[in-house]
């Protein structure tokens, strides 16, 4: 699948707030519908294929500026 950053992401040297260089991101997809996210693993009860992560409230408000939500 095709996946195009649209918030966060990589880390610029010196300004690392996640720690290890490769920070969350919010991606768009190839269906205007649907978002990727990466972000911090959680460990909650989800249906085999799903994931729990967490990400910074600011990256996903970039990301709704980005898609034109706000």
């Amino acid at each position: 699948m095709e996946l195009t950053q649209i918030a966060g992401g990589p880390c610029r040297p010196g300004d690392d707030d996640c720690g290890n260089g490769d920070c969350p991101t919010v991606y768009a997809t190839p269906d205007p519908a649907l978002l990727a996210v990466q972000g911090y693993d959680v460990v909650h009860p989800v249906p085999d294929g799903e994931s729990v992560v967490l990400i910074p409230e600011n990256v996903l408000k970039e990301a709704a500026r980005a898609r034109g939500w706000f």
